[in-house]
């Protein structure tokens, strides 16, 4: 049996279960699995920001909340990345046990195929590429998502990499955004801002095939910006002109 990654808990946490679901329900779903994900921290940081957000949208623009339903979905995103700690935690939290359990009455044995990003094989580009490990790696797991805590810190040795900075550097750059958005809402800016909290919905893949979509929404990031600072807060200063 060839066991492989399925799909992540953060995406099914960022998808909506209910059409009726609330602003409120989506935040407080996300809470509990940044919380699980790290730590109790962590969630409170996501919460923080969203309630700062929600805040001024509620003044700029009173009824809406298109802005941050945007930003807690985008937000989530690139806090909830599926990590090496978060591999492993996926893995021996229960649920990939269950889903053997409903999908198979027995096995020989385990298999995973992983791309270490330390001391793994490389391509000829230079890419990590996929190894065979047996059902040992399953200790591994366990050992790995205990280590969770070690993530963002000194001590973290995959946050030296270059796709763990770049994802630093996205959230970092995300919440800057944030901060703008909150501090130039006006009903004539809301699609502007909408667009721009949006951006982090353009990232895709791992690794180069990451790097490359992040790459494109940098571009796309730089035009909205530029959209929502040249949108007047009020349209009829514009008309005026």
């Amino acid at each position: 049996l060839v066991a492989q990654p399925g799909p992540t808990a953060a995406g099914k946490a960022g998808q909506a279960t209910d059409t009726a679901e609330t602003l409120d329900d989506i935040i407080a779903r996300r809470v509990a699995f940044l919380t699980a994900y790290q730590n109790a921290a962590y969630g409170r940081r996501y919460a923080g920001k969203l309630a700062a957000l929600r805040a001024a949208e509620a003044k700029a623009v009173p009824g809406s909340t298109a802005v941050s339903q945007a930003a807690a979905r985008n937000l989530f995103k690139l806090m909830a990345i599926k990590d090496e700690y978060e591999v492993a935690r996926l893995y021996t939290d229960g649920s990939f046990a269950a889903e053997l359990g409903k999908q198979f009455q027995s096995y020989e044995r385990l298999e995973f195929h992983l791309a270490p990003p330390i001391m793994g094989r490389r391509g000829n580009d230079g890419s990590p590429r996929k190894s065979s490990f047996g059902p040992w790696m399953m200790k591994g797991f366990r050992v790995l998502a205990a280590m969770k805590g070690l993530r963002g810190t000194a001590f973290d040795l995959f946050g030296y990499t270059a796709e763990r900075r770049m994802e630093r550097q996205l959230l970092a750059r995300y919440e800057a955004d944030l901060e703008l958005i909150a501090g130039s809402l006006a009903p004539a800016r809301v699609d502007a801002a909408v667009a721009l909290a949006s951006v982090p919905a353009l990232i895709r893949g791992y690794g180069h095939v990451r790097q490359a979509s992040a790459q494109k929404a940098a571009g796309e990031r730089q035009r909205l910006l530029e959209r929502l600072s040249s949108t007047p807060a009020r349209p009829e200063l514009q008309a005026a002109e």
